[in-house]
């Protein structure tokens, strides 16, 4: 989706794998919060976690970045999560849980259902209800982005 709908194309060609898009605590009204602290991410102790991000949480447009991708979500959306989310490596550990141990891999999920990244039209309903399935009837929060590419 975000090689689709961004103004800049990605650099390489998206792998047929979801990949986590983000991470951020959200409200149930108004905006969700963005930029709360200014807490810089030490990226030093990141260390094996990285082999895993790149894969479940890519920089899709710039692949040579990871980290710097990884310190711009953790400043934007982590530094909100608090204290749930209790520090910017509790931020990361939290997405490879979710993708990993919780079952939360959205490309299994919608695998298994049938539904493959390879630019066929799916109705929302069919989407919502393979990731209920997979997830033990938990509902999905969608957001819808207008692919302003031509």
């Amino acid at each position: 989706a975000v090689c689709n709908s961004n103004p800049t194309p990605c650099k390489d060609p998206p792998e047929k794998l979801f990949t986590v898009h983000g991470l951020w605590p959200s409200n149930k009204n108004g905006p969700d919060p963005e930029k709360c602290k200014n807490i810089q991410m030490n990226s030093q102790k990141i260390g094996n976690m990285a082999a895993q991000l790149e894969i479940i949480w890519p920089n899709v447009l710039n692949r040579t970045d990871h980290v710097g991708f990884w310190e711009r979500e953790w400043l934007k959306h982590g530094t909100c999560g608090y204290p749930t989310i209790r520090d910017d490596m509790h931020y990361l550990k939290t997405v490879i849980k979710m993708y990993i141990t919780q079952k939360q891999n959205v490309s299994a999920i919608l695998s298994k259902a049938m539904i493959q990244p390879n630019g066929q039209n799916r109705s929302l309903v069919d989407i919502e209800n393979a990731i209920r399935s997979g997830t033990n009837n938990m509902k999905p929060k969608f957001k819808c982005q207008k692919n302003t590419r031509t």
